[in-house]
């Protein structure tokens, strides 16, 4: 376990592969840690070196004073990489993660070299949504909230399984500060204008079950860089990482092999 010490806020890092390697970078949804990726990681080829993250406020990152803003969660993210020293990286960003990634190719074009957008949007619902989510998980706790997000982020036939215990845990488990920090920045993103601009390969990855991002509205994010790819995986909700690892890494692999990054 790594700590980048960045000031204001300490992330928690992970490199896994060849130190030497292309970069591929992930970055977590809400409510999860680095350990989402695990069973992706595992499938991807060898050649890479792998990095996740905890975005602040989650797993073992430390946890700012809430709300927090996308800019803040993309600077965090921006100065990871420069403390890591990665240009040129493929950076697969799930939800939150995805916008995370969307904000930083516009920012930092030098850092990113192709784009996956996994069960995200430019715009993830409506502001009063997000606030209702904040004031249930401060008054309530992140408790209240977790049989709702379980059927958002898992197909049926999941949710049947004794793995859906994990996850539940892994979501409850999160600071309250921080997930409701990270709600936060969610309610004030919208990146269609910016993600409109970007000219990268891209490619978007949706679950046909997906209670928080469903396919139609990742396709239409994707839509807006041109060129890009879509791929739909069936039977997988919101955390299609997890339901559909075999699927998914070779999607992954693909694109890597698509767009020159692995051989």
């Amino acid at each position: 376990m790594q700590i980048a010490d960045l000031g204001d806020v300490q992330l928690h890092y992970r490199i896994d592969g060849d130190p030497d390697g292309a970069p591929i970078v992930f970055a977590n949804s809400l409510g999860t840690d680095l350990r989402v990726w695990d069973a992706v990681v595992d499938r991807l080829p060898a050649g890479l070196r792998i990095i996740r993250y905890d975005k602040r406020g989650h797993g073992l990152s430390s946890c700012p004073p809430a709300p927090y803003s996308m800019g803040a969660l993309v600077r965090d993210t921006e100065r990871l990489l420069d403390h890591l020293q990665v240009r040129d990286c493929m950076f697969v960003g799930l939800s939150i993660g995805g916008m995370i990634a969307q904000g930083l190719a516009v920012k930092r074009l030098d850092q990113i070299r192709a784009l996956v957008l996994s069960n995200s949007a430019a715009k993830i619902g409506t502001a009063e949504m997000w606030k209702e989510r904040m004031q249930t998980v401060q008054s309530d706790g992140i408790e209240a909230l977790a049989e709702a997000v379980m059927e958002r982020w898992f197909a049926r036939g999941f949710r049947a399984t004794p793995e859906l215990q994990l996850w539940r845990n892994m979501l409850v488990q999160q600071s309250r500060d921080g997930y409701a920090g990270c709600c936060a920045a969610i309610a004030g993103t919208d990146f269609y204008t910016p993600t409109s601009g970007l000219r990268l390969p891209c490619l978007g990855i949706a679950g046909t079950e997906d209670g928080s991002t469903p396919p139609d509205l990742v396709r239409e994010t994707v839509d807006l860089i041109p060129g890009s790819q879509f791929h739909l995986i069936r039977r997988a909700g919101h955390i299609a990482c997890v339901e559909q690892p075999d699927e998914y890494a070779g999607r992954l692999t693909a694109f890597l092999r698509e767009t020159g990054h692995i051989g």
